[in-house]
Parts: C-alpha cells; sequence; structure tokens
C-alpha cells in the first residue's frame, strides 16, 4: 500500500472535478436513514487530503481523519488550519487503525479500498473497523467495480492539465486479478519556465460483490444497503462505483 508522497502534493488539482459538498451530503443522507443512535463520532478511513472530512465536519460530524501518508496529512491540517474546523488527524495504517474508543460511523470513500495490496488487506481493514465499531454502528464505503477496471480503466491513457502542471495517468490492466498497474508522470511548471518531472506508481485492485460482502459478513457486519454510481438505487451490470452501507451486529444478550 503506497503512502502517495508525489501524489499527495497534486491530489486536489487532479480531483478537482469531485463535488466533495455533494458527496458527503449524499454519505449524509445514508446516515441518516440508517443511524439509530443521537452520537456522531464519524472516522473518515484513507482521508487523504481531508476534503471529505471538512464537508462531513460541517454537517455536525465528530469527525476523526485517518491516513497512511504523511504527505496527505500535512495537506489535511492546511486546510483545517484555514477552516477552524475542530477535526482530529492520525497518521495510521488503515488495516491497523487504533482508536481511542469506539465510534459511531466510519466511511471510507473515493476507492480507496481499491488501493489495498490484496484480499487479505481488506479483510484486516474490514475487521479493524468493526474492532472498534459501536454495536449497530455504521460502516460505508466505494469500491470501483470489476466493470470499471476491465471497460473504462482498462490500459488506457488519461492527462489532466492545469496552468502549471502536466499530468500524464497511464493503466496497465491485468485480466487475470483484475489490477490496474498505475504510472503517473508528473511535469510541474518551474519560476524559470521549465517543467520539473517527477513519477509515482501505485495499483488498484477490483473484487467481485461476492467476495467483499462474505467478508463484510466475517468481519460482524450485515448489508444494509447496496447502491450504485453514487445514487440511491442498486447497482448494475454495468455501474462503476458500488456504495456500501453496513451495519455492525449489536451481538449483547438480551
Amino acid at each position: 500500500m503506497s503512502s502517495y508522497s508525489v501524489f499527495a502534493r497534486y491530489y486536489d488539482d487532479l480531483t478537482a472535478n469531485i463535488d466533495y459538498k455533494k458527496r458527503a451530503e449524499y454519505f449524509h443522507s445514508i446516515i441518516k436513514k440508517h443511524k439509530t443512535t443521537k452520537e456522531n463520532i464519524l472516522l473518515d478511513l484513507a482521508c487523504g487530503t481531508g476534503s471529505i472530512s471538512e464537508e462531513m465536519a460541517r454537517l455536525g460530524y465528530d469527525v476523526i481523519g485517518v491516513d497512511y501518508s504523511d504527505e496527505m496529512l500535512g495537506i489535511a491540517i492546511e486546510k483545517k488550519f484555514n477552516s477552524s474546523l475542530p477535526i482530529q488527524y492520525l497518521r495510521q495504517d488503515m488495516r491497523n487503525i487504533d482508536m481511542f474508543g469506539t465510534v459511531d460511523i466510519t466511511i471510507c470513500a473515493l476507492d480507496s479500498i481499491n488501493h489495498l495490496d490484496n484480499i487479505d488487506d481488506v479483510r484486516s481493514v474490514f475487521s479493524r473497523v468493526s474492532l472498534f465499531a459501536e454495536p449497530d454502528g455504521l460502516f460505508i464505503f466505494d469500491i470501483n467495480t470489476v466493470y470499471k477496471h476491465r471497460n473504462i480503466l482498462a490500459d488506457n491513457t488519461f492527462t489532466y492539465e492545469t496552468d502549471d502542471l502536466y499530468c500524464v495517468w497511464e493503466n496497465t490492466y491485468n485480466p487475470q486479478n483484475n489490477e490496474i498497474k498505475i504510472n503517473l508522470e508528473f511535469f510541474e511548471r518551474q519560476e524559470n519556465g521549465l517543467y520539473e518531472r517527477s513519477t509515482e506508481s501505485f495499483s488498484e485492485k477490483a473484487y467481485d460483490c461476492e467476495l467483499i460482502e462474505s467478508l463484510l459478513s466475517e468481519c460482524g457486519f450485515e448489508i444494509l444497503e447496496k447502491l450504485g454510481d453514487d445514487t440511491f438505487t442498486p447497482p448494475i451490470d454495468t455501474t462503476q462505483r458500488i456504495v456500501y452501507c453496513a451495519r455492525k451486529i449489536n451481538q449483547e444478550v438480551k
């Protein structure tokens, strides 16, 4: 699992098309539909540069943001300094999170689960989220689908350009395990008008829904909703992103 040291510097520029306020409101709607308690401690897992954390805090949640990248967290803390929102940031590996107490809601957005190296890592994340979830606590996350990896990302190359940055995003698809290897070439304009080149590589894996759902059950969650492409309708064969809403099963003896 990469810490995205180079990618972090340009992450907000490359995701400028994402409406983080709208995404936060989408998660908020799912939470309101299924939440059974008044507590609002929310863990933003793989929080990156803190864009979702900021918006969830504005919606009234007590947010804890966790990420493995020092560079990503540095940008998140700068945003917190400017916004004065009471967000707590922790540098932790999402496979081994260690909270000070339990949390009511965990979200994990923007295909962060796909960035894990293998299915055992996914199991580790689900298990740790379950360990620190309140009984009946919610776990909401999204994943890129096998369809997206096979048909949309595939062996394609994308380019992104801003006033000071040119980025070439090159994918290599492995149909044997639905893995996309991603190579990013950054060309950043310097004060003298020349460009400085840097490179970063990482991968994403897509998994069959049956496997993800089996792991959720194994780790003590029941699935409340399975939604397609940030809508409130079920996924179809051509869905590119699935959003899961699961609840930690309350195993207290009554």
